[in-house]
């Protein structure tokens, strides 16, 4: 408490606002996720200057959104503050960051209100699909946000009344679309739109059957090779690491998980404390589709999570194991955090022919050399929680020493 009244302290001397009351637990919010004292001290200079400005305006705290919030971003003229920035064009983008984070702790303590969730849900039902995903279909969050996004975008095209819909108004919906996007974002497209009539229909909201006339982007599956490091460049990638620094000791366990177990990345951003058995040597992934498996922790593997848990994460309650270096620890936003460990861990190798450069390359890797180490198939399908033998299977392409053994000889071409 002292150490917070000394913060309290070096404030300008104001009097009491609004936002008063809930200075001091905001100030040990920030210190618990570790933030130093002056950077403290800048947000409850800002928190301060919202609150002078929420009272001149007659705003009780309990009516804050996210508009009044861009208004106090984009307000000028003094404010009787000694922080205020005077007759200035509105407030920096930093400043007015500070001010959304001291207005998500209110929200996240019940005191302001709380906001619906922002996805673009602006049509009749997309709440009950998103409901459908979730509980029918066990997609993730992001999938399920990405599916919404794609609905949104063509319903317009489609209209608003899926009674209505046909089989030709689907399929000149979907070839306008595609036309303007890649092909693997088509695939996406209609995959989705699928998902959305089948949803449709069993609600009795459209013709069943309409998700057939969505047209099937053409596509050889699993006709590319795998793509991976070799062994050689794998432990170059791992010792790459600086162990003396909390950076290198997190990204030295979080590449081992990678590639001596095939994790993917979303794996890796949501492993758990609670999700490692000490005592029995496992730890328990959340797949696909919410499935759930309990894989072996190899002694290395295990050694590397130990000294970051010991030595380099921060103490804070936090579930998530991973989180980031530097204040405010929280966990990893998605999967690209960990795909930026790998990318910067090849640029520090000196990997500059690597064929891909996200996490999936060292999951590619670990499955490569299980298949040339003499495991099974069966193995590395269980290791990796395939689904389908044939995902499997793909990487027996690169098994050169089988190939040859199954390989037929070149028939005779007779002369002319």
């Amino acid at each position: 408490m002292k150490k917070q009244d000394d913060l309290l302290g070096r404030l300008p001397n104001v009097g009491t606002c609004c936002v008063t009351p809930y200075l001091d637990t905001f100030a040990s919010t920030l210190t618990l996720v570790g933030y130093t004292r002056l950077t403290i001290i800048d947000y409850l200079r800002s928190a301060i200057h919202f609150g002078v400005w929420l009272d001149q305006h007659g705003i009780a705290i309990e009516q804050i959104d996210e508009r009044i919030i861009a208004n106090f971003g984009a307000h000028c003229g003094p404010c009787n503050y000694l922080g205020s920035h005077g007759k200035s064009k509105g407030v920096s983008r930093r400043y007015l960051k500070r001010v959304t984070r001291f207005f998500d702790y209110l929200r996240t303590n019940g005191v302001a209100k709380s906001i619906a969730h922002t996805g673009g849900c602006k049509h009749s039902g997309l709440n009950d699909f998103r409901h459908w995903l979730l509980q029918h279909r066990g997609l993730s969050e992001r999938t399920i946000d990405r599916y919404e996004r794609l609905i949104i975008r063509l319903l317009p095209s489609l209209g608003a009344e899926p009674g209505r819909y046909d089989a030709t108004s689907i399929r000149q919906t979907v070839l306008a679309e595609v036309r303007r996007c890649s092909r693997a974002q088509a695939k996406t497209i209609t995959t989705a739109l699928r998902v959305y009539l089948r949803f449709l229909a069993s609600h009795e909201r459209c013709r069943p059957g309409l998700d057939e006339a969505v047209p099937t982007m053409p596509e050889w599956r699993l006709s590319f090779l795998p793509r991976y490091l070799n062994a050689e460049y794998v432990e170059r990638l791992i010792a790459s690491c600086d162990v003396s620094k909390p950076k290198g000791v997190r990204d030295r366990a979080v590449l081992l998980f990678l590639a001596r177990l095939g994790l993917r990345a979303g794996d890796i951003v949501a492993m758990c404390i609670d999700d490692v058995d000490w005592l029995d040597g496992t730890f328990r992934v959340q797949g696909k589709g919410r499935t759930e498996v309990r894989l072996p922790l190899p002694q290395e593997v295990g050694d590397a999570l130990l000294a970051y848990l010991e030595t380099a994460r921060p103490k804070v309650s936090i579930e998530r194991i991973f989180l980031c270096v530097q204040a405010p620890y929280r966990p990893f936003v998605s999967g690209s955090s960990v795909s930026d460990i790998v990318r910067t861990a090849l640029q520090r190798a000196g990997i500059a022919n690597a064929p891909s450069r996200g996490a999936n390359l060292l999951r590619h890797s670990a499955a490569t050399m299980m298949l040339r180490s003499g495991a099974s198939l069966d193995v590395i399908a269980t290791v990796l929680r395939h689904r389908s033998s044939d995902t499997t299977a793909h990487y027996a392409k690169v098994d050169v020493q089988m190939l040859r053994s199954v390989a037929q000889p070149w028939p005779e071409v007779p002369s002319c």
